[in-house]
């Protein structure tokens, strides 16, 4: 992976082990040479993992969609800043630009993105690592909520399976870099008359 996007939220939260577990993960970034991605802001989990990497000297390459392009969010320390006209747009470039998702505590937005990527995944649109940073247990409810999808037959396993979960930066690190994508389902056509 030379390339990880990283969603995560405009805040840091009440609890300053989801900051402690942005600056590990931004650190582990550059030790091993892999470029963040992100959504180019300077405040909250996002200006703490940009600001690290920047620190240690690494690559930061901020996707900002022009609606949130105001002084006081949009970080102009980055690497590379690229303005998109729209929130969908940023996606669609994140996604070309990346070889894998890592999500960290965050919001709707956060979540949004997240699911997105496992939306690709699930289509085989895309074949990259998705990952989850579960510090604190943020995303222990989140997970449970999959859990019930597949027992209620909205969510095949196989699928739920797409999502990478570990507590810590390191585990997290070792099971994305050994990712292998699920070999791509053969799609049949049929035509109905």
């Amino acid at each position: 992976m030379k390339k990880v996007v990283v969603f995560c939220g405009s805040s840091v939260g009440f609890n300053s082990v989801y900051k402690e577990a942005a600056i590990e993960l931004g650190k582990e970034f550059v030790k091993n040479d892999i470029a963040l991605v992100y959504g180019g802001g300077k405040i909250g989990m996002m200006g703490v993992i940009a600001d690290t990497i920047l620190t240690e000297k690494g690559e930061v390459i901020g996707v900002i969609p022009k609606l949130l392009e105001k002084e006081e969010v949009v970080h102009k320390g980055v690497s590379e800043l690229i303005t998109t006209k729209k929130m969908s747009d940023r996606k669609v470039i994140m996604s070309k630009l990346v070889d894998g998702y890592i999500t960290l505590p965050g919001g709707f937005g956060t979540l949004d993105e997240l699911f997105e990527a496992l939306t690709l995944g699930q289509l085989q649109i895309e074949q990259k690592p998705i990952g989850i940073l579960n510090v604190n247990g943020f995303f222990d409810h989140t997970l449970q909520q999959l859990d019930v999808m597949v027992k209620e037959g909205y969510l095949k396993t196989q699928n739920r399976e797409l999502l990478i979960v570990d507590k810590t930066v390191k585990g997290l690190m070792q099971q994305m870099q050994a990712y292998k994508a699920p070999e791509k389902a053969l799609i049949i056509n049929k035509v109905v008359r």
